[in-house]
């Protein structure tokens, strides 16, 4: 591929190559929220958010009060508080799946709860008046026998459906109107078998993708299995030396340490295989919870298509029946029976009670799924390795209190050091080494933790900007100039602590064994680092050379 000198159009959209780099980091499209916020602090996460877990620019790495990138302003510290248990692997794409179901169901329940209180105060407010509208049954000549003043409500009820029942009434009705009628339900009988075949296609498309997910997840626990079988011969291939006899004959034993081999490099494979068996594309989780709101709705059309058409069936069966508007006992029989259909529509079958009895069993069942308990339990031991990371990095560095235990609080986004019986922040913590010394600490304690999960969304990148600043202030000041010497550095103990800086990088980057990255920007010549391994000079932008070209510019 010839890269060109020139664009001359457009050829995509910044939103677009940040949602392509969203994807490449395996970030969540669903938010934090739990889908009543779309931005802000309980926005999405974005790959920009990373940027904390990856720069430390020069305004930073040695800072006491800003321990990362962007913290300084407000917005980053609260969407960095809000992505740390995300990041830290506590909450999954999972969790943040049933929370958005979690919200959908409250929200839902909350109106079901709504309405049936607005049912049963209608049902109270009717059953106050029952006594009444028996009276007026009697003055109508509907009932004969008295009515005893401790007759029950469902004595009442009865007798009231006893006059429905009884009442032989007719209606004149034109051939316009039962025309009319029957177009109408024609049609709604249509709505109701398109909505009926829209509906199936959505439950069968859902039950695919749930089906999709427990394929994914059992795939997962079988290799899980084959990995802690084969798991064996990594401790054998480090037992392994290549000399080993057989104690009878005394032979090379190659034929064994061949199948050892097959037996390790296949223990590999499963091992990268289990870390992405589990990962599905953000977009699905979109498409998912597209298509369950999408099954609510349709069943909310077509519940109200169902009701429409019944109540057009009952009022043209009633029209062929009676006619209410004759007399006064036809329009008291009309205002009875629907009082009576509103009460049968209240018992305790009655569809509404059911459906928010189930939803609050389902929104229960939610909430013990997520259990906020939990995920702070997750977060409190992966804070504990990241830690105990940081502070075995600590007395390889240039710190005051190198075996004092260390904690990231990530509360309030910095460190804190347990010192005399007391914990102190840092910015409570004197000296520039110290500062420097736990900001590199706590960045390599994540990235060591981050390397350690199956799937971490935060790059495997760590970009250091000037580091030595805190030993050497002046000489990079007063070298501004290009074409100026190098600078000396004549203080041993300031070179020493600058070559331990480098020497703890080298030996975290190392240790990740080509999984990690660490880019180093400083003045500090050759002689301070050069006889660290693991470390390779790129580039001395001087002499008109820079890391942006001058013919760039031009």
């Amino acid at each position: 591929m010839v890269i060109p000198n020139e664009i001359p159009v457009k050829n995509t959209m910044a939103d677009q190559v940040r949602r392509m780099l969203d994807e490449l980091c395996g970030l969540s499209n669903l938010d934090f929220s739990g889908g009543q916020s779309t931005s802000g602090f309980s926005g999405r996460p974005s790959f920009r958010d990373l940027n904390a877990f990856v720069f430390q620019p020069q305004n930073v790495i040695a800072n006491p009060d800003i321990l990362f990138y962007k913290a300084d302003t407000q917005e980053h510290r609260e969407k960095l508080r809000t992505i740390f248990p995300y990041v830290l692997n506590a909450v999954t794409p999972e969790t943040l799946a049933k929370e958005h179901e979690l919200r959908r169901l409250e929200r839902e329940l909350v109106r079901k709860e709504r309405e049936l209180k607005a049912a049963q105060e209608v049902s109270a407010e009717w059953l106050a008046r029952i006594r009444s509208t028996l009276a007026e049954a009697r003055e109508l000549g509907l009932v004969t026998e008295s009515l005893p003043p401790d007759m029950t409500r469902e004595a009442m009820v009865e007798l009231l459906s006893q006059i429905i029942r009884s009442t032989d009434q007719t209606i004149q009705v034109s051939s316009a109107t039962i025309s009319d009628s029957l177009k109408e339900l024609t049609g709604l009988e249509n709505e109701e078998g398109s909505l009926s075949q829209e509906l199936t296609g959505l439950r069968r498309r859902l039950g695919e993708m749930r089906r999709l997910r427990e394929s994914a997840n059992s795939y997962h626990e079988a290799l899980t299995i084959q990995r802690d079988r084969l798991k064996v011969s990594d401790w054998l291939v480090e037992l392994h030396t290549g000399t080993e006899e057989c104690p009878i004959c005394g032979n090379h034993l190659n034929q064994s340490n061949e199948e050892l081999q097959k037996l390790h490099t296949a223990l590999q494979d499963v091992e990268e295989a289990t870390g992405v068996s589990r990962e599905f594309p953000a977009a699905f989780e979109r498409e998912f919870q597209r298509v369950q709101e999408a099954v609510q709705i349709t069943a909310e059309k077509l519940r109200a298509v169902e009701i429409r058409r019944k109540a057009l069936s009952g009022r043209s069966r009633e029209a062929e029946q009676r006619q209410f508007e004759a007399k006064r006992v036809e329009r008291f029989i009309g205002r009875l029976e629907s009082d009576l259909k509103t009460y049968e529509r209240l018992g305790t079958d009655s569809r509404l009670v059911t459906e928010v009895e189930e939803l609050r069993q389902q929104v229960m069942l939610l909430r013990t799924e997520i259990d906020e308990a939990n995920i702070k339990a997750r977060v409190r031991r992966a804070l504990s390795v990241i830690n105990n990371n940081a502070g075995r990095l600590l007395p390889n560095l240039d710190v005051e209190y190198p075996d004092n235990p260390i904690q990231l609080d990530i509360n309030n986004l910095t460190v804190k050091v347990t010192r005399d019986r007391r914990d102190d922040f840092l910015w409570e913590i004197g000296s520039g080494s110290n500062w420097l010394s736990y900001h590199l600490a706590i960045m390599l304690g994540l990235q060591q933790f981050f390397l350690a999960q199956a799937h971490s969304v935060v790059p495997s990148l760590l970009v250091i900007d000037q580091p030595s600043q805190v030993y050497f202030p002046k000489l990079l000041v007063q070298r501004g100039g290009e074409g100026q010497p190098e600078p000396r550095f004549d203080r041993d103990e300031d070179v020493a602590a600058v070559h331990k800086a480098f020497a703890v990088l080298s030996q975290v980057v190392a240790a990740a064994k080509g999984k990690l990255q660490a880019l180093v920007l400083d003045h500090a010549p050759k002689t301070v680092w050069g006889d660290i391994p693991d470390i390779h000079l790129v580039e001395e932008w001087r002499d008109g050379r820079a890391l942006v070209p001058v013919e760039w510019l031009q």
